[in-house]
């Protein structure tokens, strides 16, 4: 073979002409394979396509998709129908920008770890859910600072409006304010804020519990309290002093801090004494548990050897041996009315600020040793 052949020319040195592709034979389909169907492209699908097929008007279909609970059911199957056949999805970030906020609700609170607080939020996303928001939860574990941030952060993602259960509450709303984000707080209030405000009475439902268990004969009952300088935490302490004293007896105090290893710690102090307490009231459920963690390594007995009455009634606590007699805050129709006025100073409302007081249930279990005793039907005397 020539040198110009092995270059792929023919002997007179004329190059051979390109062969010609051919195209590769296609797979053999199975009887039951199906063609390639081609992806939906729901960023294609505009509200207008959704509201020509539901046959309503654009106005319509937003107020479904923002979850209007006033659009009538057929008009809302309809809309609901087009938006699943079309597989249309809502540019929530267009939407924003146009409105100059998230569609989304913040909710800040103190303790998530808290059943108090967790069924907060559960109850406030049901809502919000519900009323087409979505929810951004920010846990400030009782830090000034942490809340601070979170608000901060809240404010630059332009949240539609917040519920707040203050860590701080010498913290300022005052960002929020001028970008005119709603804040309706529970549980706690702000001291420099006048907002919408949600509450338990706290001092009368412990002095009333406190009240029980000198009722019982106890002599020594002490007050694991935390945080006096939050709402919650001063008016427990006030209503147990206002009972103790209102009975000639000395107040007994030590600060568990709102957590379950500080309330350990306290009660185990008390518990070293030459005479300890026969009783303990006790400000909320994480140090209840610490509590009756000092109790049981001390090796006493509830509620032979101590009584206890808590603050809170988280599900665990019908399941202690013995159950545990607690103070329960309505905590569902407490979140329910901040998730609503919340919504309502969304929607532009204007209404005079709103302080609503609810009130804690005692409910006696064995833990207080004092079930057999009849119920104080009229309270405080």
């Amino acid at each position: 073979m020539t040198g110009t052949e092995e270059a792929g020319q023919d002997p007179v040195g004329t190059p051979s002409p390109p062969r010609p592709l051919q195209p590769r034979p296609p797979h053999p389909q199975s009887p039951h394979s199906q063609p390639p169907q081609p992806r939906p492209r729901s960023q294609s699908v505009r509200i207008k396509d959704v509201a020509a097929r539901a046959s309503v008007s654009v106005a319509t279909v937003s107020r479904v998709l923002n979850g209007d609970p006033n659009v009538a059911a057929g008009l809302r199957d309809q809309v609901r129908a087009a938006v699943a056949e079309l597989g249309y999805r809502p540019n929530r970030l267009a939407r924003n920008l146009r409105r100059r906020h998230m569609e989304a609700l913040g909710v800040v609170v103190p303790d998530i770890e808290n059943p108090h607080f967790a069924e907060v939020v559960r109850v406030i996303e049901t809502f919000a859910i519900r009323h087409g928001y979505r929810v951004l939860v920010c846990n400030t574990d009782e830090d000034a600072d942490r809340q601070e941030a979170c608000l901060r952060m809240l404010a630059d993602e332009r949240a539609s409006g917040i519920v707040l259960s203050p860590s701080d509450p010498d913290g300022s709303i005052d960002q929020l304010v001028s970008l005119g984000i709603p804040v309706v707080t529970i549980d706690r209030a702000l001291k420099h804020a006048t907002t919408d405000l949600i509450v338990a009475d706290n001092a009368s439902s412990v002095r009333l519990a406190t009240r029980r268990l000198i009722d019982a004969g106890h002599q020594r009952i002490a007050f694991v309290g935390g945080r006096s300088e939050v709402e919650t935490g001063s008016e427990r302490q006030e209503g147990y002093v206002a009972a103790v004293e209102g009975a000639g007896l000395n107040p007994i105090m030590v600060n568990g801090g709102f957590r379950r290893d500080p309330a350990t710690q306290a009660v185990a102090g008390l518990l070293r004494q030459s005479a300890w307490p026969s009783a303990l009231v006790v400000a909320n459920n994480l140090m209840a548990l610490g509590a009756l963690k000092a109790i049981r390594d001390r090796g006493l007995r509830v509620p032979d050897d101590i009584a206890i009455i808590a603050v809170d009634n988280p599900d665990w606590s019908e399941l202690l041996d013995p159950p545990l007699s607690v103070l329960a805050q309505p905590i569902r129709a407490m979140a329910s009315e901040a998730a609503e006025l919340l919504i309502r100073r969304i929607g532009g409302e204007d209404f005079p600020p709103v302080h609503s007081v609810h009130q804690l249930e005692l409910i006696i279990r064995r833990s207080c040793g004092t079930a057999a005793m009849a119920a104080d039907p009229g309270g405080d005397p």
